[in-house]
């Protein structure tokens, strides 16, 4: 397989800080590689650097011709009052059927694709992009943190296509464990400045990470044994003359005992969450309530309880009333009707998706710590739980004013696991936390002996934690029944489910429209027409003694066979539809 991206000497540097040095990579076309490291050791530095919207210091990134790099656009390139289908014509230059077609496998309907984009939920406009993305026939994707805020249904969604229909590869960094095994079959590793590639999916990477860890551990050990019994010797015999020379022998052979490099133990992240004391009856009760905003409900009729000590999974869509529900839970909106009770003496720590902003900008990581702790809670403890979230050493006296709004988020929920709460509500609580931080933060919380209640679409951080399940959608809020993975079975067949019904649908339309399908009939004719003769123009000028290689229009050359081929197979399939109809 051909090298497509080739990566030499990066280099690259934040002010004193080192990204990269002397680093390299080659892709190959095809690759599916699941990018993992810790915050700031440069994984979305490098994902920038690729698209070209950063540049390196020093070295090259240098790109196949036969590359088409799409990525996933982190602002909103639609406007809100256009239409879903009008906006990924227009975005995309690819014809209405192609963008009906790969907006259906994202689960967006012929109904929705009628709709202004602003209309739709914060979940369906992210759906549309990634159909943009798409629709614009890349065979390389970059995808940087792509299943941060998406909810559970567009995740699985997304690995759906991935793993089924999508033929190029990726670079895709997620601190997603279980995203990255489903999608990726290559892993890639941004540590201290290097690329370090292996050819193998996340577990199996992991598993040998740990065994090499092991290795260089029990190598080192049975070296310093080796010198210290070398040293022994030396020190017992080198003023006795009959031994000198044996003595010297000695310590020439311990200077050629060589330890091998230490590897950083990256999952050494410990996070303790300071204990309670055992906790008995309700914690919650929630009596015919009613949530959301003076012009508008969320969600009525909601009745349940939840024993104290539950650790709690508020699942659904987005845009279903997921944060809407724990807000009011919070306090921080008021119940529209009915009521809820949180049981005797439970105080709440409440973590929301922008809470950090409110941090006094004048207090250093420490002083920030110290002042929300609880008063019983050791100097040390502060220190481990701000070293967990990546402060460590000076990190400690850092200016909140200076800090960006990832470590904001990472102190502030520091902040709230020193409180010593009873009740924890956390939405979202691992966006702005590296892989290794959250598998950390799911053990110390699974090992916590209080109430959470959290929101998440990491599928291991929930099947770590959670044992209860809340269920948001369809204006309703009710306690699940099942396991969390019986729920992911029922999601993944309901998913099944509604492809196949959106696929049934949209054939259906079809053969009831013959108008429709005469129509495009006659748009895919023009569309190979044109493609065919642009194909032709080509092939002339190849075919003249004096044409000298071009790489565009070589690239071209390919991209109108492959056109004209899926045209062909597009028009037979209509036509084969309006007969039947």
């Amino acid at each position: 397989m051909k090298t497509i991206i080739q990566i030499d000497n990066l280099n690259k540097k934040y002010q004193s800080q080192v990204i990269f040095e002397n680093a390299s990579l080659h892709i190959l076309a095809g690759q599916k590689i699941g990018c993992i490291g810790r915050n700031g050791a440069g994984k979305s530095t490098l994902c920038r650097m690729i698209i070209d919207q950063e540049d390196a210091d020093s070295g090259s990134i240098a790109k196949h011709s036969d590359l088409k790099l799409s990525y996933l656009e982190q602002h909103d390139p639609f406007k809100p009052d256009e239409k879903v289908v009008d906006f990924l014509v227009r975005y995309t230059n690819q014809p209405e059927w192609r963008c009906c077609k790969v907006a259906h496998q994202f689960q967006i309907s012929d109904q929705q694709l009628g709709m202004k984009v602003g209309e739709l939920s914060g979940g369906y406009q992210t759906r549309i992009k990634f159909a943009a993305m798409l629709l614009r026939e890349p065979n390389f994707l970059i995808l940087d943190e792509p299943t941060n805020y998406l909810d559970l249904k567009t995740l699985m969604l997304l690995e759906n296509f991935l793993k089924t229909e999508y033929q190029g590869g990726f670079i895709i960094v997620s601190h997603d464990r279980e995203f990255l095994s489903k999608t990726c079959s290559q892993t890639l590793d941004v540590e201290h400045g290097k690329l370090k590639f292996y050819p193998g999916p996340i577990n199996e990477y992991m598993d040998y990470k740990d065994e090499q860890r092991r290795h260089v551990e029990s190598h080192n050990r049975n070296i310093q044994a080796q010198r210290k019994q070398l040293q022994q010797f030396i020190d017992r015999f080198s003023a006795k003359s009959s031994k000198a020379r044996q003595a010297q022998s000695k310590g020439k052979q311990m200077k050629r005992l060589e330890e091998l490099e230490e590897m950083p133990d990256n999952r050494s992240v410990n996070i303790r969450i300071p204990q309670l004391e055992p906790q008995r009856g309700v914690a919650l009760e929630c009596a015919d309530m009613t949530i959301g905003y003076p012009n508008k409900v969320i969600s009525k009729k909601i009745n349940f309880f939840i024993p104290a000590g539950s650790h709690v999974a508020i699942l659904g869509d987005n845009g279903q009333g997921k944060t809407t529900f724990m807000r009011t839970l919070a306090n921080d909106l008021q119940a529209l009707a009915g009521e809820f009770k949180w049981g005797y003496e439970m105080s709440i720590g409440y973590y929301a998706q922008h809470v950090y902003q409110n941090i006094s900008s004048d207090l250093d990581v420490y002083s920030y710590l110290r002042f929300v702790a609880a008063s019983h809670v050791r100097d040390q403890e502060i220190l481990d739980m701000a070293g967990s979230f990546l402060f460590s050493g000076d990190d400690v006296n850092k200016k909140v004013k200076t800090l960006s709004g990832g470590e904001r988020a990472r102190l502030c929920l520091a902040g709230i696991l020193l409180k010593k709460n009873k009740v924890l509500l956390l939405d979202e609580p691992t966006n702005h936390l590296d892989f290794d931080t959250v598998e950390a933060l799911a053990s110390a919380l699974q090992k916590f002996n209080g109430t959470v209640f959290f929101i998440s679409h990491d599928r291991t951080f929930v099947k770590t934690i959670a044992t209860e399940i809340i269920e948001v959608g369809n204006g309703t809020i009710n306690r699940y029944s099942g396991t969390y993975e019986e729920y992911l079975y029922f999601m993944a067949n309901q998913i099944k489910q509604d492809l196949q019904q959106t696929t049934d649908s949209s054939q259906t339309t079809k053969k009831i429209d013959k108008k429709q399908l005469k129509l495009q009939l006659r748009v895919i004719e023009k569309d190979l027409k044109s493609a065919e003769k642009e194909r032709a123009v080509l092939e002339e000028e190849f075919a003249k003694p004096s044409y000298t290689f071009n790489v565009d229009k070589n690239r071209r050359y390919k991209e109108l066979k492959l056109k004209i081929g899926e045209l062909e197979s597009l028009w037979l399939e209509e036509q084969e539809l309006l007969t039947s109809s």
